[in-house]
């Protein structure tokens, strides 16, 4: 067969040969890393959680290279390009380099059947190792124990949050979910949780097999006040005057106290100088969490598509002051909790502008106007094909002085930054 050229054919085959079903377990994506015998020459951290892990990623790689590190990033899923899964030295990889690393990973999976984000994260692998790093960073995709990351052996493991999502796969209760979650902990390896209420199976099995486990708010934690905080371990060590971390959130100080917590716990075979983590801090970007735009009327995207986010997204917006109405662009797939997500929102929002998404998760924005009039939301709904073409009838319905939020999934944010993004 005639291997693609081009990573548009690469990802068109593959989501023509696997599709986009999601197929947990570990076995296909362990026989191709051992064919592809490319063995871990620096430090892993593997990032998992319900939410918050993609900002946690972002601040440690900021870190990292702060310090000075070759730091190889691979997250998912992504808003505008493929590329931005696989990052080196803070630049997304090139469509070259990951042309040559699906390829290597189709010459060794032989005759096992791949899905498509478990061929993609073996060609991550295939281009980190190519590039001599430093340090990995490994976000999961989902849940943990059998998500394809899961392979590849983590020095450090950070477990952000437990919350209610992907119940179908993960299980239906927050005790089944933080088993899945701790199934990326290693015996003998530092595991950090920055979930203050961590549920009792994680813990148990962090315990059970020996994990050097650290807890939020008992082992490690944060204080602070409107111009800055300080990061405590237990028994007594404190990094006091730290700047507020750039990306904006209240949730923020546990994502940073996290990969603070995680470099201490590493820090005798990469050592991080508190200077880097001040300038790493301070020099973060990650699109889509809570990205306030700049301009008038004030636009706010998240990617905010579970209640717990929900709620965060809540707190945010609570916190950053007045404005005269609120105009929300709504689009959501159907496996969420769009009740859930709404109930914690509708005291907010002055105009819901409901969005259809594209594919056979998609919701309508037919469906999402019967959701909001069965919870009986107020104010003003209106139907829209797509979540650009909502954001343009918010943009000119909206006044400077009003705000416009675009949440509920990553197809919504992506949607919406590429119209704001093309060229007028």
């Amino acid at each position: 067969m005639q291997l693609p050229e081009t990573l548009e054919g690469w990802l068109g085959l593959l989501e023509a040969r696997h599709g986009q079903a999601i197929q947990l377990g570990l076995d296909r994506v362990r026989v191709v890393r051992d064919a592809l015998d490319l063995p871990k020459t620096c430090p892993v951290f593997t990032i998992g959680g319900t939410n918050g892990k993609g900002s946690t990623c972002a601040l440690l790689e900021a870190v990292l290279l702060a310090a000075g590190y070759r730091v190889g990033l691979y997250t998912s899923p992504h808003l505008l390009k493929y590329n931005e899964r696989v990052r080196i030295d803070g630049r997304d990889v090139s469509d070259e380099a990951l042309v040559e690393a699906f390829a290597e990973v189709e010459r060794a999976r032989g005759d096992v059947p791949l899905t498509y984000f478990e061929h993609g994260t073996l060609a991550a692998w295939v281009a980190f190792c190519r590039a001599g790093l430093d340090a990995i960073i490994l976000e999961v995709g989902l849940g943990g124990r059998l998500d394809a990351v899961n392979v590849f052996e983590p020095d450090c493991a950070i477990v952000t949050s437990v919350a209610m999502d992907h119940m179908d796969f993960l299980g239906d209760t927050r005790e089944a979910i933080g088993f899945e979650k701790a199934g990326i902990f290693r015996a003998g390896r530092p595991a950090i949780c920055s979930d203050p209420m961590p549920p009792a199976s994680l813990v148990a099995h962090a315990e059970a097999i020996g994990a050097g486990l650290w807890v939020t708010g008992r082992d490690f934690g944060f204080a602070g006040d409107q111009n800055q905080w300080a990061f405590w371990l237990a028994g007594g060590s404190r990094r006091g005057g730290l700047a507020y971390p750039a990306l904006r959130g209240t949730n923020q100080l546990l994502n940073a106290s996290a990969v603070m917590a995680a470099c201490e716990a590493v820090r005798d075979i990469l050592p991080v100088p508190m200077q880097a983590i001040r300038q790493g801090f301070m020099l973060v970007e990650l699109p889509g969490r809570f990205q306030v735009l700049p301009g008038r009327p004030t636009v706010v995207l998240d990617v905010a598509h579970n209640p717990q986010a929900a709620g965060v997204l809540n707190e945010n917006l609570a916190s950053m002051g007045f404005f005269s109405e609120t105009w929300a662009v709504l689009g959501m797939l159907g496996d969420k909790d769009v009740a859930g997500v709404v109930r914690l929102l509708r005291d907010r929002v002055d105009h819901w502008l409901l969005a259809s998404l594209p594919g056979p998760r998609g919701l309508s924005a037919a469906r999402l106007a019967e959701i909001l009039r069965e919870l009986g939301v107020s104010g003003d709904v209106s139907e829209h094909d797509s979540p650009r073409a909502a954001y343009q009838v918010a943009r000119d319905g909206a006044a400077e002085g009003d705000r416009i939020v675009i949440f509920g999934s990553f197809l919504t944010v992506a949607d919406v930054l590429a119209a704001v993004k093309a060229p007028q």
